[in-house]
């Protein structure tokens, strides 16, 4: 697997595996799928209440903790300073694991920076080998590195070929901090897996429309983590480092970006008072 140098020297693949919207029953099962075939990244958060099945995967697995990498979130609910903290040794009991490698701040929304003052100090101790966000508009990214220690290694935000974050890649790429993709298939949204344009792509390297995007974002130099529940996809998903898109086809994928997401819109103040009313725990 192609790996990514993040900011502190740590390695990471370049492709993990995303359990969003996972059900916990589903979960452990589909994680050591995603082991089987190949995936060492594993991308999960406390939000989606399968880090336990997550864990459970992993110590079935059988394979050597050092060769994976376990990103998990934390949850508005648990942010702040003291917050944070507690929530963090909550995620690692529930993964079984004595250290994460990558843990994030799900939303930009509540006591932020007590939150990453915790985790900076978290890191220090060994405990994280790398800290990041997720969701950060550019403003809030350079604000949190303007005003803390520690530059986030990775921001977690949605990007795919209908919203291609090209202004905010290159604020990241200015920072050293790395773009990481969430929904890198934009969820099957406006009717990607049938664009003709994709699909035209596609016929030239006999590939998947999935595959063409994929292989568009390692070309971008984003980390992704595609989500299926069936193996063959998720193979189908990994298979993407055996051809490059010319750039030709990287220009006319540039013309589908919309400028804006097609998923959630985080300035909406419904979205920012759902999210920061949404309790995982009591």
């Amino acid at each position: 697997m192609q790996t990514v140098k993040l900011n502190n020297g740590i390695e990471m693949p370049i492709e993990g595996y995303g359990v969003y919207q996972v059900s916990p029953e589903e979960t452990e099962q589909c994680v050591l799928d995603a082991l089987e075939v190949g995936y060492r990244s594993i991308d999960t958060a406390a939000a989606y209440m399968n880090e336990s099945a997550v864990g459970n995967a992993i110590k079935r697995s059988g394979i050597p903790r050092e060769e994976l990498f376990i990103t998990t979130k934390l949850w508005v609910q648990d942010q702040g300073y003291e917050n944070a903290k507690k929530a963090f040794e909550t995620s690692l009991n529930k993964l079984g694991l004595d250290y994460l490698d990558l843990y994030l701040i799900h939303q930009p929304f509540g006591d932020v920076y007590g939150s990453w003052r915790a985790m900076e100090e978290l890191y220090e101790e060994g405990k994280i080998r790398a800290i990041g966000v997720s969701n950060f508009e550019a403003d809030r990214l350079v604000d949190l590195i303007l005003n803390n220690k520690i530059v986030p290694a990775v921001n977690q935000v949605e990007v795919h070929p209908f919203f291609q974050q090209n202004d905010a890649k290159a604020v990241m790429d200015e920072y050293g901090v790395r773009m990481e993709a969430w929904g890198p298939l934009s969820e099957g949204t406006n009717n990607i897996f049938h664009n003709k344009l994709l699909e035209d792509i596609a016929k030239k390297y006999d590939k998947t429309v999935a595959q063409v995007i994929l292989r568009w974002h390692i070309e971008r130099d984003v980390i992704i983590i595609p989500k299926s529940v069936r193996k063959e996809r998720m193979a189908e998903n990994i298979n993407i480092y055996d051809f490059s898109l010319s750039q030709e086809d990287i220009e006319q994928i540039a013309t589908l970006d919309l400028g804006k997401s097609n998923i959630i819109n985080h300035h909406d103040v419904e979205i920012v008072k759902a999210l920061n009313n949404a309790k995982i725990h009591d």
